[in-house]
């Protein structure tokens, strides 16, 4: 008797443990799969109001040592935001950090950036081996990378975090789910092309695309053009070519306001380039709930 009652106890605290994964049953209205923390814990109270007034649901970016003060916002808002943990993939103990951000019941991992070798290198595949080991979500920076202190030298070069290295990634790690940011800017094409084939590869367009193609916001109807498009070349059956994308506002350094103009942004495109309101309610929310959802 007391075995039995041992072991079930043990399955309660076990179930427990990992309340915040299963807590929401039902799906939010919108889901933001790139959000960095800056470490301010006074942000991290706006950014649940914020998420409050909108019904959404935020990965948020975080680095190891603020893994503690997330994970505990996190258990008491587990409705409003989930974790991806932030690592250098050249770091020695990358593969221990993997490990301690899934303990911590983190998502993922993300934003991946700034790599000395091509992120397909084949030294980094035992990072990638453990993520997809734990069924956790990738999100990696693509294109052109910012320079803020240029008086500063740095090994960063985009080259090595050009799109098409993360078409080797998912065919190698099919159980992945991974996310490129910026949909490669300004390998628009090359994106594209490399999601359309890899069904685990999605791409956000957060950043400064699509300020610099507000003028021609049908622009992007050439990058994603395949919808509808019945050929041996194309994915059989597949849903509206725009639905490759995912929601990113890329908030960082606090500026909660890029996240309300972001999602004004991606409706002002997805609306000139005639994408149906259910694709685009995927691109908000449906793909990423979908994801998350399997994980649990």
């Amino acid at each position: 008797m007391n075995f039995r009652w041992n072991s079930l106890l043990a399955v309660l605290v076990f179930l427990l443990s990992f309340g915040p994964l299963v807590a929401q049953t039902t799906a939010p209205r919108i889901i933001d799969a790139h959000l960095h923390h800056n470490s301010d814990p006074a942000f991290l109270a706006k950014l649940v109001a914020k998420l409050d007034s909108v019904d959404g649901l935020a990965l948020l970016i975080t680095a190891p040592k603020d893994i503690d003060s997330v994970k505990g916002v996190m258990a008491k808002h587990p409705n409003r935001l989930l974790g991806l943990g932030e690592l250098q993939l050249d770091d020695p103990v990358a593969v221990e950090l993997v490990d301690r951000f899934h303990a911590a019941g983190f998502r993922g991992l993300g934003e991946l950036t700034g790599p000395l070798k091509n992120y397909d290198d084949r030294s980094y595949w035992p990072i990638y081996a453990r993520a997809e080991k734990y069924g956790m979500i990738l999100l990696f920076h693509t294109g052109i990378v910012n320079r803020t202190h240029p008086e500063i030298p740095t090994d960063i070069s985009v080259d090595r975090m050009r799109p098409t290295t993360l078409d080797g990634i998912a065919r190698r790690f099919p159980k992945l789910t991974i996310i490129g940011a910026h949909l490669g800017n300004p390998d628009y094409a090359w994106a594209a092309e490399v999601t359309r084939w890899n069904p685990n590869l999605y791409f956000d367009l957060s950043g400064s695309s699509l300020i610099k193609k507000q003028d021609d916001p049908t622009f992007w109807k050439s990058i994603f053009w395949w919808s509808g498009v019945v050929s041996p070349h194309t994915p059989a059956g597949g849903p509206n070519a725009f639905e490759r994308l995912v929601f990113g506002s890329d908030v960082f350094e606090g500026e909660l306001e890029e996240f309300d103009r972001e999602i004004e942004r991606y409706h002002k495109m997805l609306d000139a380039c005639g994408v149906p309101k259910a694709a685009q309610d995927n691109i908000f929310v449906g793909t990423m709930w979908k994801i998350l959802s399997a994980q649990q």
